[in-house]
């Protein structure tokens, strides 16, 4: 009878395959977002297995969505309590979507505004100082709305 060997990953393979550098895998550990990892019996450093390789693989994709520590610590809490925490990970993504449309409709009044400004530098640049004013004018009602969603 053979006995099974499970992969296991150094901690720069994990940060490699995560894409999360190896401090931030440490800081997780360090602050219970991930469960205590493996250490090597002779020289004490992190050994992970699969199962913490999908842990931080998951937890990865909630850091590339934007979530807040408290809000991937939520949803790595709600996950282990399957049906009886579905409500609240149903809430809190959708929260989270609601976050993420309001910073898009702010980065799309930036592009606006950045857009305007090409477009009145080109005014200038061609001497048409009516349609530059014309332009400003609209720049300048964006920039109101900018510095207004900023105060929000």
């Amino acid at each position: 009878m053979t006995a099974s060997t499970t992969r296991t990953y150094t901690i720069r393979e994990v940060a490699t395959l995560t894409g999360l550098p190896a401090s931030t895998l440490r800081y997780y550990e360090t602050i219970g977002l991930i469960s205590p990892v493996s250490r090597g019996a002779s020289s004490g450093h992190r050994v992970y297995d699969e199962t913490d390789l999908d842990q931080l693989t998951g937890v990865a994709c909630l850091a590339a969505i934007g979530l807040s520590i408290d809000d991937m610590r939520t949803y790595v809490t709600n996950g282990r309590l399957g049906r009886d925490g579905a409500k609240e990970q149903i809430d809190l993504l959708i929260g989270h979507a609601e976050h993420l449309a309001r910073e898009a409709e702010h980065l799309e009044l930036r592009r606006a505004y950045v857009g305007l400004k090409t477009d009145y530098w080109r005014a200038v640049s061609a001497g048409d100082e009516a349609r530059a004013e014309e332009i400003g004018e609209q720049a300048h009602a964006i920039a109101d709305r900018i510095r207004s969603r900023e105060n929000h």
